[in-house]
Parts: structure tokens; sequence; C-alpha cells
């Protein structure tokens, strides 16, 4: 049996990591994000704390409390909460004020140190999941046709280069144009605003992992819901970086993809 901690923000991630966690019998202390996390992980956690966004300290002496010395980012925090509702405590606001750029890597760079130097350490999002993250090739039943292939290429250069500036994960591209780059909106509102550009004609989504080496934090995610969108927003074809994916809820979403004549793709991730 592993003890440690894990820290939920929103979506089904951490209440699939819980639910996993769970049937490993882990011990497992939840410290749930109170603006952003799922109110079941209290009866999925061995214990549970809430806080605040902003709450470094907080999140500190808790860790300590429960002598919990690995700790794991479940789900997403969104990046407009972070820039816009954040409340910083003294132990965060020393990070802000610390960091030359507020994007999600410093931020969350920043509080990885604090951690670190606690004795706290970050270890992979995706231990509990690794059957859910993207393999290679295609996942579905419908293969890519050539102009979503070229499409998927194209949009792969401009993903990874925004990604590597920490702009967002995803872009929407129609006849080797790019539509619509993900920011702080989400996947589903860039999908939206793209759909609304094209007069009706296809998209391909492509996400990137950022071409980082490790998955501890801010890992791409493609869910059911991702696929809901996809078909509202006549996008029809999804490329993800494979091994740096999670697709959450797989065998649901893969059918609603199948159902919907969407085909995925993983693709090996670019360095």
């Amino acid at each position: 049996m592993s003890r440690y901690g894990l820290i939920a923000g929103n979506g089904r991630f951490p209440l699939l990591a819980l639910e996993a966690a769970r049937r490993l019998g882990d011990e497992v202390i939840a410290i749930g994000i109170r603006e952003e996390a799922p109110p079941e992980i209290e009866g999925l956690a061995t214990r549970c704390y809430w806080i605040s966004l902003g709450e470094l300290g907080r999140l500190v002496e808790i860790c300590k409390e429960e002598r919990i010395s690995e700790i794991m980012m479940t789900g997403q925090i969104k990046h407009v909460s972070i820039f816009s509702s954040i409340r910083p405590d003294w132990r965060l606001f020393k990070v802000l004020t610390s960091l030359k750029e507020k994007n999600t890597d410093a931020l969350i760079g920043g509080v990885q140190k604090v951690l670190d130097e606690e004795g706290i350490h970050l270890t992979d999002s995706t231990a509990l999941l690794k059957p859910l993250l993207a393999g290679e090739g295609v996942l579905t039943k419908r293969k890519p046709t050539s102009d979503e292939e070229r499409n998927a290429a194209y949009g792969r250069r401009i993903a990874n280069a925004l990604s590597g500036l920490d702009v967002g994960q995803s872009v929407a591209i129609c006849e080797r144009a790019c539509v619509a780059v993900e920011a702080m909106e989400g996947t589903d509102a860039m999908l939206r605003r793209a759909a609304a550009l094209v007069n009706g004609r296809t998209l391909t989504l492509v996400k990137a992992s950022r071409r980082r080496k490790h998955l501890l934090f801010d890992v791409p995610v493609a869910g059911p819901n991702t696929i809901d969108v996809m078909r509202e927003t006549n996008a029809t074809y999804l490329a993800v970086d494979a091994g740096r994916t999670l697709l959450l809820d797989r065998e649901d979403l893969l059918a609603r993809a199948n159902a919907a004549g969407i085909a995925i793709n993983g693709f090996v991730p670019q360095e």
C-alpha cells in the first residue's frame, strides 16, 4: 500500500485517479481546490481537505500534518481563474512577486519549488491512469482523410510552437489555416469561436503537450465532452501526442467518436 497526497482540480481526472487508487488499496489524502474540484472526491479519498485557490501556506500545512512527502496534481485549474480570481496568501504572494512571467509553467514551477523546499515532491500526475494515455496511431474506426492529415501536420507545427511558449495547448485548423488558438478560455470555447469563423466547413483539432519530458502538471486531456463539442462545431479529426495526452473515460470517448465519424490519431511527440 502506498500513501501520498492528491491535489484535485476540475473535471473527471481527479475522480478517476482516486478510483484507481482505491482499487490499488492506496491511502490517498485529497486536497480539493474549492473553486474547481468536484465534491465527489470526499467519498473516494482516505481523507479530504478543501482549500481555496491561492492558499499555498495551507497546502503546505496539510502536507506536514499528514506527513505527505509525495503529491500529485490532478485535474485542471482554469487559466482564467489563475489570472483573474486568485487571492494569494503570503506564501503564494512571495512566489508571484518573484516570477518574471505569470504563465502556467512559471506559476506552478514556483509552487513546485516551495514544495520541494518543504520536502514535498510532485510526482507524475498520470501515474494512476497510464492505461488512459493515448497510444500511437489511429485510435478510432475511421482513419483521417488526406486533407485531415495535412491539416494535422500543419496544426502540430503551430500547436507545438505555441505550447512551448505556454500560450495554450490546442489549435483549430481549417484547410491548412490556423483559425483559432487556445489561450485562457479553454478548448471548448476555442472550438466554438473557430466554428463561427469557417461558415460550416470542417475543423481539425490539434492538442500539443508543450514538448515537456515530464507529466507533473497541466497534462493535455480529452474526454467524452470534447467529442460532443467537436460534433457540435463540425470538428472531424483530433490529433494528440501519444503517451502524453489523457483520454478520460476512454471507452465512452471512443464510442462517441466512432458514432460521430470523428477520427482520432496519436502522434509521436515532437521534441
